[in-house]
């Protein structure tokens, strides 16, 4: 263990009517400082994730956070970028100079502001996220792209629709308590299984209900090395991290298997000394319902290509033997692409310091957590539990 989650904030996600890139990075990089008890003098390095790709007039943001602050005047500050997992890759580079002894306190921001991007824009800004060469004309964007990997996995395993509405619906039911989250409403099981004019079809099998929705939003945490977090009020800390980077092309990969995915997974757990028993809860990367049904077999809950047992037979529910995305995940909470990681890491340390309100388990010792930049090209896990409780 090099480092640990001392202090956390998070905006509402959606959208946001009246506020900028600017003033949701100042709101939660303050609100995150008064958190962890320091004052932004404290603060060494600043690590914002944004993913941008055309959503921000504003292309150099990483100096922004210190509009936040006179005090963080000339500290060192980087804007790191991969895709939608972005913020989790931010928090790697804090970690990193935890571990290098180059800083004792690291400011770790994600933002993101989208829904002031007209809709084809925004289309074309996610499919920037895809190899161009190859996917650059796909119909409907990068909802396309999931929409063929699903139309895939569908003529492999057979129709899965009942088993991503299931999922679809599982997160929708989770978000009602999760206050941050952009739509807090139950939709049910027989809403998000059936094609109708609220819930049209998008790309290939999937519908409206099974695609993240367009959202503003930013989140942020203090890092600290691992003997002045033993000396802050609540400390989180990273049991184990991994990061595997996959091929761009699909072409080039075995896309069902989500490889890249499984390897994280792998890597983490082993690093960790644990297994998937092990763990309270997931975080996991649901940006289409097909993601996270994937994710089930990638991460090792099922087998290949019967991830619909997970949700299914309720193993993924609350009250599951691991319940995924307790939050709503990214299709109730929405997902603003920089904030996504770090939100992750919020909202379980939250569960697993007790501060998370109606959305806490009775049981929250472990947690895993999966963000995912491009179709499983840049994967990302944290294994996560509390040093103290708050």
């Amino acid at each position: 263990m090099t480092g640990a989650i001392v202090g956390w904030a998070h905006s509402k996600f959606g959208k946001l009517a009246g506020e900028t890139v600017e003033s949701l990075i100042t709101t939660v990089a303050l609100d995150a400082i008064r958190d962890a008890g320091i004052d932004p003098v404290d603060v060494d390095e600043i690590v914002l994730g944004h993913f941008n790709a055309g959503f921000s007039k504003q292309d150099f943001t990483a100096s922004l956070v210190l509009q936040a602050h006179d005090d963080l005047r000339f500290k060192p500050a980087t804007r790191v970028e991969n895709a939608c997992a972005t913020g989790s890759a931010a928090i790697h580079q804090g970690l990193k100079s935890i571990a290098a002894r180059q800083a004792r306190f690291v400011l770790v921001i994600g933002v993101e502001q989208m829904t002031q991007t007209p809709g084809p824009e925004i289309g074309e800004n996610l499919l920037k996220a895809s190899y161009l060469p190859e996917d650059g004309e796909t119909p409907a964007g990068f909802a396309g792209v999931f929409g063929a990997i699903a139309q895939n996995y569908f003529q492999a395993w057979g129709d899965q629709s009942d088993a991503l509405a299931m999922i679809a619906a599982k997160n929708h039911a989770n978000g009602v308590n999760n206050p941050y989250a952009q739509i807090r409403k139950d939709l049910g099981y027989e809403f998000c299984r059936t094609i109708s004019e609220k819930n049209p079809n998008v790309a290939g099998p999937l519908k409206r209900t099974d695609c993240a929705p367009v959202s503003d939003g930013a989140a942020a945490i203090i890092l600290a090395d691992f003997q002045t977090a033993l000396g802050r009020p609540k400390a989180v800390a990273f049991r184990a991290t991994a990061h595997a980077q996959d091929f761009l092309p699909m072409s080039k990969r075995d896309i069902l298997k989500f490889e890249g995915c499984r390897e994280a997974w792998s890597r983490a757990l082993e690093s960790a000394d644990i297994s998937l028993d092990d763990l309270s809860f997931v975080e996991t990367h649901d940006c289409f319902t097909i993601a996270e049904l994937i994710e089930y077999e990638a991460m090792g809950l099922t087998k290949p290509g019967e991830g619909a047992r997970a949700i299914s037979e309720g193993w993924t529910q609350i009250g599951g033997k691991l319940p995924v995305n307790v939050s709503g995940g990214l299709k109730s909470k929405g997902h603003p692409i920089g904030a996504t990681g770090v939100s992750m890491h919020v909202l379980s340390a939250m569960q697993l310091t007790g501060e998370a309100g109606d959305m806490q388990l009775p049981r929250a010792e472990r947690a895993g957590i999966f963000n995912m930049g491009g179709a499983a090209v840049a994967n990302y896990v944290s294994i996560l539990e509390a040093l103290k409780p708050a």
